[in-house]
């Protein structure tokens, strides 16, 4: 009688702990709602966030879940900072060059005109101070940030008419943000910010003469072979563009260890996977684009370049003189580009070079 009593004791004590235990499970399970400033399922840019979302959820086993909103689905594209930094949203992932209105210091976090390319840029976020830079300056706003994400080296954009001279540039209304955008309006062009979702209306009906976008893969799926004839190349503007997750820093401080570990891997896992994915198909788009849509190709002259990069070291130099912090920032990222660069010279540059030559490609 005395042994029945206690297995049933034993068998009220393990549902009561049941059902202490569930409560538990649901107070660790965290909600984690991600702002992007790109569109709904758009190659490249919207997938790779998306993917980025998913894989959170996923290996954190549900621990975290994750709200997905794309631009325009809870705020605008160029709301995500402020949507994030007043904790209304945990992450947005975007590209920081979009808040260099907010602290010039955010634009080398993206992309630098003549700046760094993918693997200059991930040598220097790794090994050169980049990460340590980048958490320096969203502690002011309060934003961990993390690369999530690479487009690589741009095309120069799309022109409904010839640029054989800087002359060309001026009076020029571009849609082109960042430093590019500085380094345009020095040039005497009228650069103008918009998100992707409008550059194909505003070109279309001529409110733009020019954008940038990204290049071939991602410029294609915005159709902006029927709104401009000229395609040119290379981008000065964005040689690396990178991405980034940028998390509330007051939320994530309270994520487990092991779950933020994981928050950041898959923000790894994501920019080296987009940069991949963005290289892959650039080549393959951009023989659909000639090919099948006559698009013309041109290259920016000597003498364009030479405008450019006039220009381009006296935005550098404009950003740096904004505070002590914007000149860590920059003259880090210069250090970076000299160092690093200096490899760049004696490898990728000349042997692609050569490579090409011989294969006639």
């Amino acid at each position: 009688m005395e042994r029945r009593k206690f297995l049933k004791a034993a068998a009220g004590g393990t549902v009561g702990a049941a059902a202490l235990a569930t409560p538990a499970l649901a107070q660790s399970r965290m909600d984690m709602v991600i702002v992007s400033t790109w569109g709904r399922d758009f190659p490249g840019l919207g997938t790779s966030a998306q993917r980025l979302a998913a894989r959170i959820e996923e290996l954190t086993e549900g621990r975290i879940a994750v709200q997905y909103f794309a631009a325009g689905e809870r705020v605008g594209a160029f709301d995500s900072f402020d949507e994030v930094a007043s904790g209304n949203a945990q992450a947005y992932i975007g590209a920081d060059y979009y808040w260099k209105g907010k602290h010039p210091g955010w634009a080398p976090f993206t992309a630098v005109p003549f700046g760094l390319t993918y693997t200059e840029m991930d040598a220097w976020m790794k090994f050169g101070g980049g990460q340590a830079l980048l958490h320096k300056l969203g502690d002011e706003f309060g934003i961990a940030g993390f690369p999530c994400g690479n487009t690589g080296v741009q095309m120069g954009g799309w022109f409904n008419k010839e640029i054989n001279s800087p002359e060309d540039l001026k009076g020029l209304k571009m849609r082109i943000p960042g430093l590019g955008g500085d380094v345009m309006a020095k040039c005497g062009a009228s650069p103008v910010s918009l998100p992707g979702g409008q550059i194909y209306e505003n070109l279309v009906s001529g409110a733009i003469d020019a954008t940038e976008w990204v290049g071939p893969w991602n410029d294609y799926f915005l159709k902006l072979y029927e709104a401009a004839k000229y395609y040119y190349w290379p981008g000065m503007h964005e040689p690396g563009s990178q991405l980034s997750m940028g998390i509330n820093a007051a939320w994530l401080a309270t994520v487990p260890e092991n779950d933020k570990a994981i928050i950041i891997a898959a923000c790894a896992e994501e920019n080296a996977a987009q940069a991949a994915e963005t290289n892959y198909n650039n080549g393959i788009y951009l023989n659909k684009l000639v090919d099948e849509y006559g698009v013309e190709l041109r290259e920016f002259n000597d003498d364009v370049y030479e405008a450019f990069g006039e220009a381009s070291t006296e935005v550098i130099e404009e950003a740096r003189e904004h505070s002590p912090l914007s000149a860590e920032i920059y003259d880090s990222f210069l250090d970076a580009r000299k160092n690093v660069g200096l490899w760049t010279n004696y490898s990728d540059a000349p042997y692609v070079t050569k490579r090409n030559r011989y294969l006639d490609l």
